[in-house]
């Protein structure tokens, strides 16, 4: 609980109350706001999301993939923080929440050092199978390692430049990790294919790497492994990576897939 209160007072959030926050300037979702219900750090915690008319919506269903040349992101966990936040892809309208795993909170133990988020209307389908690694999606949003500068507060939607991505499996599924840049950060101009990352920024895509292989390990469980040889495979294939999981997403949505427990709205 204690990290997960030092995470909320780092992004101006008081602790013990319900707040709204406006989220970006000058977009499409400019009028959206965050609200968070219950107390930081407990089972409670919800950062809810509403519309300009005060609609409660989904950032899950309702925030558009693009914006622009570039595409949504939704920050779910900031740079520098270990509480495991993410979207509640079974509860209604989607909030962010910690995660429980037996009845317990979630961190990490050590501290992700990029902003880690997903990006909405993308769904990796747990019903087909990936040719080339021999795994199916994970039933999940597709995630984004943000590497840009500046710690993003969890319910921020910021536009990123998509570079590349890793095809991670975890545990026999497929966890596709796009791996991008907030469109206004310094660095982004310089940053616009796999091949300048590793020229600009070096050793960054080796540490995400290493990073989602070991961060389970603590708990006693396997490496992470990583398909296509381990490379970080270039923006090409990580726009093919989105499309193909937007077109899930537009199945899951129209009742052509499997839904199971998760909520999509009606």
């Amino acid at each position: 609980m204690q990290a997960a209160a030092q995470m909320l007072r780092g992004t101006g959030l008081p602790r013990h109350r319900a707040v709204a926050k406006t989220l970006g300037r000058d977009r499409w979702f400019s009028a959206v706001t965050t609200h968070v219900v219950g107390q930081i750090g407990t089972p409670d915690y919800r950062l809810q999301f509403k519309d300009a008319s005060g609609k409660s919506i989904s950032p899950w269903h309702d925030i558009p993939l693009k914006v622009g040349d570039h595409f949504n992101c939704l920050i779910e966990i900031p740079k520098n923080t270990k509480p495991k936040m993410e979207v509640a892809t079974k509860e209604e309208t989607n909030p962010i929440a910690q995660d429980v795993k037996k009845g317990k909170m979630r961190d990490y133990h050590g501290p992700i050092f990029w902003n880690y988020g997903m990006l909405p209307q993308t769904w990796e389908d747990p019903n087909v199978v990936h040719k080339e690694t021999n795994c199916a999606g994970d039933n999940d949003p597709v995630d984004v390692v943000e590497i840009g500068s500046e710690a993003l507060a969890s319910g921020t939607v910021e536009p990123v430049k998509v570079l590349g991505v890793l095809a991670m499996i975890d545990d026999g599924e497929l966890d596709w990790k796009i791996i991008g840049i907030r469109a206004s950060d310094k660095l982004a101009p310089e940053l616009n294919d796999i091949s300048c990352v590793e020229a600009k920024c070096p050793g960054v895509i080796s540490g995400i790497r290493e990073w989602f292989r070991w961060y389970k390990t603590p708990d006693g469980k396997p490496l992470n492994a990583f398909g296509y040889g381990e490379k970080a495979l270039d923006k090409k294939m990580a726009l093919e990576v989105i499309e193909e999981t937007h077109e899930a997403w537009k199945k899951l949505r129209e009742g052509k897939s499997e839904r199971g427990k998760l909520w999509i709205g009606s």
